[in-house]
């Protein structure tokens, strides 16, 4: 290699290591960008009422991401009828073909999404669906959703957990007559929150509370409310209406 050669080599690589290199654009500052959450989920403080906590420090520092959406509408196949041996047995007002599991998110007590599961009659899955879709949206908050069978069928068990639910083959307690749960056409929300009230029983006893319904906790169901419209835009009655007995947690199509 000549000496003029050898220089313009050497050139180019000082000039090559000197370059300015290729950069994608700015990172974005941390705390730039904040997680979005329902205004409505933010609002939702409690100081001296009982019942849970939601106060918009807790809601942003909880998983606030809203996971991506999976719900979904499936027939009773025989992996969810094996899950079902506490709700379900033959001599069923509704034979399983006619019920569906609904796979649905929510917002938690904590400020986070969740999956939830409800079975339902078919042919009101698709109004159901939308409902809770609707109170997703509104950031009304549910504690659990799980198939009464988690509580081996049993609904006092079930209510005093808190646990939002629909389908169970049961009778009205004290009578042989079927509930509507036994149809998949009634659906209790946040019971404890919303107990059933006659005079001065209240069921679940736990849920006594909450018997002052001019409280404002988080998941607690007022007339007029969010739930109550999304329910009655699709035909159900809320059981907070009844004359006598006050069922606050229940709505059904039939208004029983």
């Amino acid at each position: 290699m000549s000496y003029v050669s050898l220089v313009l080599a050497m050139l180019v690589l000082a000039g090559g290591c000197t370059a300015e290199p290729i950069r994608g654009p700015d990172p974005i500052p941390p705390g730039t960008l904040e997680p979005t959450v329902p205004e409505a989920l933010l609002e939702m403080t409690t100081t001296s009422n009982p019942g849970p906590s939601m106060s918009s420090t807790t809601v942003r520092a909880a998983i606030t991401t809203i996971q991506p959406s999976t719900t979904e509408i499936l027939v009773i196949d025989d992996a969810i009828v094996e899950r079902m041996a506490s709700s379900w047995r033959p001599g069923c007002p509704v034979p399983l073909e006619d019920l569906r599991l609904l796979r649905l998110r929510y917002h938690d007590f904590t400020g986070g999404t969740s999956m939830g599961e409800l079975v339902v009659a078919d042919d009101v899955a698709d109004d159901i669906m939308g409902v809770f879709e609707e109170l997703y949206s509104v950031g009304f908050p549910i504690e659990r959703m799980e198939l009464v069978d988690a509580y081996a069928g049993d609904d006092t068990a079930s209510m005093q957990a808190n646990n939002t639910s629909a389908f169970n083959c049961r009778r009205v307690e004290g009578t042989d007559r079927w509930s509507e749960h036994a149809y998949g056409i009634a659906i209790d929300i946040n019971p404890l929150l919303n107990p059933w009230m006659r005079r001065s029983s209240v069921s679940p006893a736990e849920g006594a509370a909450y018997a002052d319904r001019s409280l404002d906790v988080p998941g607690m169901i007022h007339d007029g409310d969010a739930v109550v419209q999304a329910f009655a835009r699709i035909g159900w009655v809320w059981g907070g209406t009844w004359r006598t007995t006050k069922d606050y947690q229940h709505f059904s199509r039939s208004g029983r």
